[in-house]
């Protein structure tokens, strides 16, 4: 018969409970999920403001500008500078924003300078130019004339979980001066509350606004101005891309070959999930490249509230390098780059040589090295590595298919295979 707990006051008078044993690898669980959310709160918007979306008068000298379109599925509010709240809306609102980001020598890289006070200070902060509503396509197509490069590119930027409107439009700024992509902007932000304890609800309002993002992702496709469509996802919304590329191929019958790249910075996604949407997307689908860690503390927090199933972002993906690679995903390994963010969740974003990579990522441009050859170490896969400007993230890529373990390449196949599976045994391959 288990202990009952007992408690006790010690030193300053602190209530000290002692816990029956089978109630203690819960409570460890439930005390490590509430302080990664603590850490989550003082490494997210605690204390920040949030009406930041005033336009200022003028940019200061020396600054840089972003200029993003911006669709999105939120409610509009009538507070000056929020422009949206984190609840559903029933449309979907377009917006002209132009961001202002301070002189390379009063910034780090990766960081977003959040204004102390409204308005901002351009030298020092990163501010709000312009607000612009978009009333039409004649809009869009002036908006992309003036921003559209020599190969006609166009990025889709999906945010993650507990981001708010301008948490949203700042931070992709941030990574549109970093990464110097000259691609045309836009930014897919769906409705979440920016609160840590609203994972639930942010959740389901991927769910809510799927198909507004695979509409903007057709009708970019289908636009003869665009020549070339890349996806930047995070987090929990690498869970809604996936679900909206899904989704597109089961409306258009495949995915348009326009959308070639699609990124998936920490994808919080289920892994058993995410094999059955690539199934789904069919045979013709984009390149994917994954920034993954297996030091995510927020991913393990998700997959401890997802019934301990591993997310995609948080998984060692080195046994499946050379399978993965011909079907053609490339994994990019970040856990051994130094994270700029208490739960190792931003890498790919506030880490300078991330984001330097992921600049090469967005202009095209292929992260293939020399091949280097491990079977006679590890006896599965090879793994071709990067320097990546000193840091020490590998770069999972292609590798001989016969380098790679019988079991683990038999796995693979028959796993993500999309043909129809014969019966065996009583059983259909799903």
């Amino acid at each position: 018969m288990s202990q009952v707990g007992k408690t006790s006051l010690v030193g300053s008078g602190h209530l000290i409970v002692s816990l029956p044993r089978s109630l203690i690898p819960f409570a460890r669980k439930r005390s490590c999920l509430f302080v990664l959310m603590a850490l989550s709160v003082l490494a997210g918007c605690a204390g920040r403001l949030e009406n930041v979306l005033q336009p200022v008068a003028a940019a200061g000298p020396s600054t840089s500008t972003v200029d993003m379109l911006v669709a999105t599925t939120r409610r509009p509010t009538d507070k000056p500078g929020e422009l949206y709240s984190g609840e559903r809306g029933t449309a979907i609102s377009l917006n002209d924003i132009v961001v202002s980001i301070p002189p390379d020598r009063n910034r780090k890289v990766g960081e977003v300078q959040w204004p102390s006070h409204v308005p901002s200070n351009p030298e020092k902060e990163f501010a709000v130019l312009k607000v612009g509503r978009v009333a039409s396509e004649r809009n869009i197509l002036e908006w992309f004339s003036k921003n559209r490069n020599a190969k006609r590119q166009v990025v889709i930027f999906v945010h993650g979980f507990n981001n708010t409107y301008s948490d949203a439009v700042f931070r992709f700024a941030q990574i549109v001066h970093d990464s110097q992509t000259d691609a045309a902007p836009i930014l897919f932000t769906w409705p979440s509350r920016g609160n840590v304890f609203d994972y639930l609800y942010d959740k389901e309002s991927t769910n809510f606004s799927r198909r507004a993002l695979e509409d903007l992702i057709l009708q970019s496709a289908k636009s003869p101005d665009v020549g070339e469509v890349t996806i930047l996802a995070h987090s929990m919304g690498s869970w809604l891309t996936a679900e909206a590329l899904r989704g597109v191929a089961m409306r258009n019958k495949t995915i348009p070959l326009k959308v070639k790249n699609v990124i998936l910075a920490s994808p919080d996604i289920d892994i058993d999930v995410f094999r059955r949407q690539m199934i789904e997307m069919g045979p013709q689908h984009p390149h994917f490249t994954i920034f993954a860690s297996t030091k995510d503390k927020a991913l393990q927090v998700s997959r401890w509230l997802s019934g301990g199933v591993t997310r995609v972002g948080g998984f060692d993906s080195t046994p499946y390098a050379a399978d993965l690679a011909n079907l053609g995903i490339t994994v990019i390994d970040t856990s051994s780059a130094k994270p700029d963010d208490a739960l190792g969740h931003n890498t790919f974003a506030d880490n300078r040589d991330m984001v330097q990579l992921l600049g090469r990522r967005l202009a095209g441009q292929s992260l293939d090295t020399e091949q280097v050859s491990l079977a006679d170490r590890v006896g599965m896969a090879a793994v071709r590595t990067a320097d990546l400007a000193g840091s020490a993230a590998k770069v999972a890529v292609a590798a001989p298919m016969s380098l790679i373990s019988d079991d683990a390449r038999q796995v693979l196949k028959q796993q993500l295979s999309s043909g129809s599976s014969p019966i065996i045994d009583g059983r259909v391959s799903y």
